[in-house]
């Protein structure tokens, strides 16, 4: 990538496409603190919904001083915006397959989708996480959730870091749940978002649908279910969809035990 393209891509950020977005990762082998590079890589992998978003955006915010800026980043107009020449290549690309090939593929991929794999993908499940310039709170809690630890040199230390840092992690969200014993652990019973109606105002005015979906990544399922719960009550206009994500969960949930 030469000085020209890269100054291009940082006045067009939603111009990155995934040829640009490999050079970038090449550029940051060599450079890794390049700030400019690393924002439009994030832009790139955003822009292709690769599974490797999330991941990207925690290590950025790792070694960003001002998680602020960053924040702002992610969540401005700009770098939500997906060029449509991009969409418009991969259903060119996706169109010109043969029905040979189509075949072949299907010879190779002789195993169908499974419920889960289908339910997962009405979860968005390692999908990029969409953070709006409203959820400070939703961004903190998931850089807490998925903070990156240095490596120790003993298993001992180790065990004993991780120990102390899941203390941490999980403090604030386990005073948000236990604090209230309105919100039960979840039964196989069907699921009573009434009882949560008595709840303290500060966790219901904290959850967003974002959170919901950090608590579904890091397979805390049980609280990814009352945060739904919480969120029928908060936005009982889309009680129907909160309640299909609900199910959807207690089925991974069987699948896992």
């Amino acid at each position: 990538m030469n000085i020209t393209e890269l100054t291009y891509l940082l006045n067009k950020p939603e111009a990155v496409n995934e040829k640009q977005t490999l050079a970038l990762e090449q550029v940051l082998q060599e450079y890794p603190f390049f700030q400019s590079a690393k924002a439009l890589y994030l832009k790139g992998l955003y822009n292709q919904e690769s599974f490797r978003y999330n991941y990207e955006l925690k290590k950025t915010a790792a070694l960003t001083q001002d998680r602020a800026i960053l924040f702002d980043f992610i969540t401005s107009k700009e770098f939500k915006t997906i060029q449509k020449s991009n969409i418009e290549e991969t259903e060119e690309i996706i169109s010109n397959i043969d029905v040979n090939e189509a075949e072949n593929i299907a010879i190779e991929n002789i195993t169908k989708l499974t419920e889960i794999e289908e339910i997962e993908e009405k979860l968005e499940i390692g999908k990029p996480l969409h953070f709006e310039n409203s959820e400070k709170h939703s961004f903190s809690e998931w850089l807490q959730l998925t903070q990156i630890s240095p490596i120790e040199r003993s298993l001992d230390e180790i065990d004993k870091k991780n120990t102390e840092e899941k203390t941490k992690k999980f403090d604030l969200i386990d005073k948000f749940i236990e604090s209230n014993p309105k919100i039960s652990p979840v039964k196989e019973t069907t699921s009573t978002p009434s009882n949560i109606a008595k709840s303290t105002e500060e966790p219901t005015h904290l959850m967003t649908e974002t959170l919901a979906k950090i608590f579904l990544e890091q397979k805390k399922y049980q609280r990814a279910i009352q945060a739904y719960e919480i969120l029928i009550l908060k936005y009982p206009e889309k009680s129907s969809f909160f309640a299909d994500q609900i199910e959807n969960i207690k089925k991974i949930q069987q699948n896992n035990n």
